[in-house]
């Protein structure tokens, strides 16, 4: 592709088209904005890995048709985010087939077991959580909830305003 010596053109290779590959994911997310890369929704976390393995691939690829697949694969996955996005605002049954919904996994001191168990989240995981949050005992603790990401959000306090859980459900 670059030079006639092998190791030298695996080098060339491997570096300059790792950078333009990354030049251009970088060049989408200024066109698209930031929110690109959240992980916001299950479908932002699968455009986020499926962007690194398009990335890997072309650092690996031996012909340029290849690497324009690859440039033109980033620009759908760019443009299928946007519009499950607009989709996702406009219709609820759209948000609802998209998205999941966010489970708690305690409330007011008490674990749901049954909440761990429908989620397949471990109670270890969960009191692991509990300690990066800083919880110092259960009583302390108004909810943790599993959001639709993946994430675990624990909510600890005096109080919670419910408008912080409206659209959570239980198990």
């Amino acid at each position: 592709m670059f030079f006639d010596e092998k190791w030298l053109d695996i080098i060339a290779r491997g570096s300059i088209l790792t950078a333009l590959a990354l030049v251009w994911i970088v060049l989408m997310i200024r066109i698209v904005g930031l929110r690109s890369l959240s992980k916001m929704t299950n479908f932002d976390f699968v455009m986020t890995v499926a962007l690194g393995s398009l990335l890997a691939g072309a650092s690996q690829v031996t012909k340029w048709g290849d690497f324009a697949q690859i440039g033109v694969g980033i620009v759908a996955l760019f443009a299928m985010q946007v519009a499950a996005a607009l989709l996702r605002r406009s219709s609820d049954k759209v948000e609802a087939a998209i998205q999941n919904t966010p489970v708690y996994l305690m409330r007011d001191g008490v674990i749901d077991e049954d909440a761990l168990s429908k989620t397949r989240v471990a109670r270890s995981d969960l009191i692991a959580k509990l300690r990066e949050a800083n919880v110092l005992h259960f009583d302390e603790v108004r909810a943790v909830v599993l959001e639709a990401t993946g994430d675990v959000s624990v909510l600890h306090g005096d109080s919670l305003d419910e408008r912080l859980t409206q659209d959570v459900e239980k198990a």
